[in-house]
Parts: structure tokens; sequence; C-alpha cells
């Protein structure tokens, strides 16, 4: 595993960024394809349809994003992590404190509420109250799965094939690492 301050082995190509709901992870995906100069596409995006369904083409979407020579997305939903994975070459996995990441989704999910952020094809927020009788309420989701990365990205480590993975711990460990091995992978073949 590399940290925040370990260089690159390549200019990677193809970037899987890992984390809880709202730790920042389509924030970073998109800091890194802008410094990369490939295209990120929101995982998310591809998955919800209006009123919050299921997209059936979901996965022949993943599958031909995976295809691509270049690409950064989030790597969320369990059917398309598989295939995602087979094609990464480097994953990022943001593992800040649950400190950080519940204040970070508990003020995105009351900002976009309260303005009615539109999000993927139509879809808003539910209601705030709903977090105490909706099961998968995405602040109850994102505080229910807290530890299953920390689970699921030692045990990916430990198979045979992986992609490189740089964990960063802190919001310094993130600016230092946009700032110090992404940017020397950036200006490196171009």
């Amino acid at each position: 595993m590399l940290g925040a301050d370990d260089p690159l082995p390549a200019r990677p190509q193809r970037i899987l960024v890992v984390g809880v709901s709202g730790v920042g992870k389509t924030t970073l995906a998109g800091r890194i394809a802008s410094a990369l100069g490939i295209p990120h596409t929101e995982i998310d995006a591809l998955y919800h349809g209006p009123n919050w369904s299921y997209r059936e083409s979901f996965l022949a979407e993943v599958t031909a994003l995976a295809e691509g020579a270049a690409w950064v997305t989030e790597w969320q939903y369990r059917t398309a992590r598989p295939i995602l994975l087979a094609r990464a070459d480097l994953m990022v996995w943001l593992d800040l404190p649950i400190r950080v990441t519940l204040t970070r989704l508990i003020v995105r999910t009351v900002r976009r509420r309260v303005h009615r952020t539109v999000l993927w094809n139509g879809n808003v927020e539910g209601p705030l109250w709903k977090f105490f009788t909706g099961r998968d309420h995405i602040i109850r989701w994102g505080i229910s799965t807290r530890a299953k990365y920390k689970r699921m990205v030692p045990d990916l480590e430990r198979q045979p094939a992986h992609p490189d993975v740089v964990r960063l711990a802190t919001t310094r460990e993130v600016a230092a690492w946009l700032a110090g091995p992404l940017a020397a992978a950036s200006a490196s073949d171009r």
C-alpha cells in the first residue's frame, strides 16, 4: 500500500476512488481526472434512474467504461466493483476519520435537501426526517457501512493481481498526494 508521499509506479490511466458515503470520492475523482487530463464518470449517474430507480443499462455502461483506455470513477456497487477492478491500475482509498466523513455527509445531505439540488436523472435528496424512519437513508447508510472498506481494501491487496493502492487517511494527506505524487505522474509523459 502506498502512502501520500510515495511516488506512483507509473502514470495511472484507469483509477478507482474508494471510500464511505460523503468522504469526497466524487470531488477527488474529478480532481484526479483534471490533473491527468482523462475523463471522470460519476458512477452514481450510471446507477440511478428517475425516482431513484435502478437503470437496467447500468452494468453494460460500467463494462463499456471499464474497457476504455483512460478513466476515473468511484468504486461503488457490488455488481460493478469486479468489472472495474479487473481493469484498474490505481485505487485511491479515502480512509478519513469518521468525524470528517460524517460531518461532510450531514452537511452535504442537508445542503442538497434545503436547496433541492437536482442530482442524477432528476433525483433530489429525500426528506431529512426519513433519517429516523428510512433504513437506507444516506446518513444512516454512511454510518452503517463505515467499516466495509477497512475489510475490503486490505483483502483486495492480498489477491495476486490487484491495482496499486494509495491510502489517504487525512485531508492533509489528500492535499499532499495531489500536489506531490499525482502532480509528478501528471507531468510525466506529457
